[in-house]
């Protein structure tokens, strides 16, 4: 039998979603990362949580982990799916004047959660963004991008360091 072919694209060309029917549920992991860049005292606003609007971090956690779960909704093609875990974790680096994001999104399905993952760390380093432009609209997100993955029938993959 011929392997089924995954693509976005269906015989006349015509973009549709995937059809993963026929592929087999399994546990799949994705972790992403990326960062905000900012001036030194907009970083120590965030770490001392002496921002007026509240606890940074806290609402960009809330925002990367609804980001996760709404995928489907904000990008074209992109399977709904049942989430079994996401979690945000930053990383205060005054050397360089950035928080670090990572994200690892977990499910069991039939199809992977780069794109969760992804999702994730992006609406989370924009929501500092958003909460910190008033004091720093220089701010810039950089080298959002998967850091690992596995499940699925291309199993493990992990960017070289």
């Amino acid at each position: 039998m011929a392997e089924k072919s995954f693509t976005h694209f269906d015989a006349s060309g015509n973009a549709n979603m995937v059809d993963v029917t026929d592929k087999a549920e399994t546990f799949r992991e994705a972790v992403a990362a990326g960062s905000v860049i900012m001036e030194a005292d907009t970083l120590a606003m965030i770490a001392q949580g002496d921002h007026k609007k509240g606890d940074v971090l806290a609402v960009a956690r809330i925002a990367g982990i609804q980001a996760a779960k709404k995928c489907s909704d904000l990008i074209p093609l992109c399977h709904p799916l049942m989430l079994t875990s996401v979690k945000l974790e930053f990383d205060i680096d005054r050397d360089n004047n950035a928080v670090h994001i990572r994200a690892r999104c977990k499910l069991s399905g039939q199809t992977g959660v780069e794109m969760e993952a992804l999702t994730a760390v992006s609406v989370a380093a924009l929501t500092i963004y958003d909460m910190c432009k008033a004091v720093d609209k220089g701010m810039t997100v950089n080298n959002v991008r998967l850091v690992s993955k596995s499940g699925g029938r291309s199993g493990e993959w992990s960017a070289a360091s």
